[in-house]
């Protein structure tokens, strides 16, 4: 399994800041995911060799006392319940809280390593505060400042001790795997569809808990491919009202996206694609996410309506436009039609994502198309485009120099990235456009 280290503790005691400069430590392999919903961030590091996740449950700062208390446990909860140890933090500066003190009843129930970390020590006098902190009960405690990074060596050396090689090695692995998110509204068949894709094989198949604990993660690995399947379908669904339900499985959905390299949209073809469908689609684009749409319970469709596939697809990358190079799949997962497809597409949509053009392969080919049709003249000046290149950045993206960078308008940036789709397979990706000066 892989190790994860939550970080817990009240706001503004510096939780955020010590996350950051963890993350900083080893910038190379770090890849810091930023929670949408602001209440948990996640990232990973390493220390003395060992690879671990990090989660940080800061900055949730709710209206009034009660909801706070009352949100508080419920992240430390969710906290504890994700993660391998627990570094609880507190402020030297503000001594020992009311707060403090259930947060630390509810850490010292649970079986886990607990880390108390007394934050904002940085000289001696406040040094011998921190000793205050021995009556909350624990064995050690660690004086560090988050902000000069003082005393978090002696800390992160503990943490690193406890994690065993196979841990770290999965974390690595589990890191670099590719990870698709299964996403759409509620009953368009999304658990169907895990079920379907794991089958009866479930013995070579592990859960890995969802970090958000909203998701699931299951690492397949069969007929020689391997990733982390996410899925936001096995969750309680909120009874209260429509709109609620609609609430949550959008926020379960941004969740599982931001972990995502490709988002498997699934719709339901008798319903067709819906605004909030194109929403979800809209914000997986926006965050560069590779995306294929699955249309489920096409076999229910196929009996009743005269249109064909192709029409259909015709109509949903209507509402998809303008980025309609996406693949879109019809798929029954009740009927486990076309499955085998879905597994295929993701994977043909995560190579695509990873694509990179050489420089000069690029220069070719856009140049002849910059050729064959040029920007429009502005205020009387040819625009001219001299080199373009791809940028080393994991959504695909590339620089056009050009004497009139700000000049170029979006009609002329859509025939240029057709151009590239065109030439360069990147189906299901968004694309990134900038124009530089030269």
């Amino acid at each position: 399994m892989s190790y994860t280290v939550a970080i817990v503790g009240r706001p503004n005691v510096g939780k955020s800041t010590f996350f950051n400069r963890l993350l900083e430590k080893r910038k190379a392999i770090v890849d810091d995911i930023s929670g949408v919903t602001r209440d948990r961030q996640y990232g990973v590091t390493d220390w003395n060799g060992k690879t671990f996740n990090v989660i940080d449950t800061g900055g949730f700062v709710p209206d009034s006392e009660d909801i706070f208390e009352k949100e508080i446990r419920k992240q430390v909860k969710i906290a504890i319940d994700e993660a391998n140890a627990l570094i609880f933090m507190v402020d030297v500066v503000t001594g020992i809280t009311d707060l403090d003190e259930s947060m630390s009843d509810l850490l010292r129930r649970s079986s886990k390593p607990v880390y108390l970390v007394v934050n904002k020590v940085d000289n001696p006098e406040r040094q011998l505060d921190a000793t205050e902190f021995y009556s909350l009960g624990f064995e050690t405690i660690y004086p560090v400042s988050s902000i000069s990074g003082s005393g978090t060596g002696e800390l992160l050396d503990a943490v690193a001790s406890a994690i065993t090689e196979e841990d770290a090695a999965f974390t690595i692995e589990e890191n670099q795997l590719p990870k698709f998110a299964i996403i759409g509204q509620p009953n368009v068949g999304k658990s169907s569809l895990l079920n379907a894709l794991i089958g009866k094989e479930r013995t070579i198949v592990s859960d890995i808990a969802g970090t958000t604990r909203d998701t699931i993660h299951t690492h397949y690995n069969l007929f020689q491919k391997e990733f982390i399947l996410i899925d936001t379908a096995g969750l309680r669904k909120k009874t209260k009202e429509k709109d609620d339900l609609e609430f949550y499985s959008v926020i379960r959905a941004i969740k599982a996206m931001d972990e995502a390299d490709v988002c498997l949209l699934v719709i339901d073809a008798e319903k067709g694609i819906t605004a909030q469908d194109v929403n979800i689609f809209s914000l997986a684009a926006r965050k560069g996410k590779g995306i294929a749409v699955f249309v489920n319970k096409w076999d229910l469709v196929l009996n009743k309506q005269t249109n064909t596939a192709k029409e259909y697809e015709q109509q949903l990358k209507q509402k998809l436009a303008p980025f309609t190079d996406v693949p879109v799949i019809f798929i029954s997962a009740k009927e486990k039609t076309r499955i085998f497809k879905v597994v295929e597409t993701a994977l043909e949509v995560y190579d695509n994502k990873q694509r990179k053009v050489s420089t000069s392969k690029l220069n070719e080919v856009m140049l002849k198309a910059v050729e064959s049709y040029h920007a429009p003249v502005v205020r009387g000046h040819t625009v001219k485009i001299k080199y373009v290149t791809q940028l080393p950045t994991p959504v695909p993206s590339f620089a056009f120099f050009t004497n009139f960078p700000d000049d170029i308008k979006q009609p002329y940036k859509n025939y240029l990235e057709n151009q590239l789709r065109t030439e360069f397979n990147f189906k299901g990706v968004p694309l990134r456009i900038f124009f530089r000066k030269k």
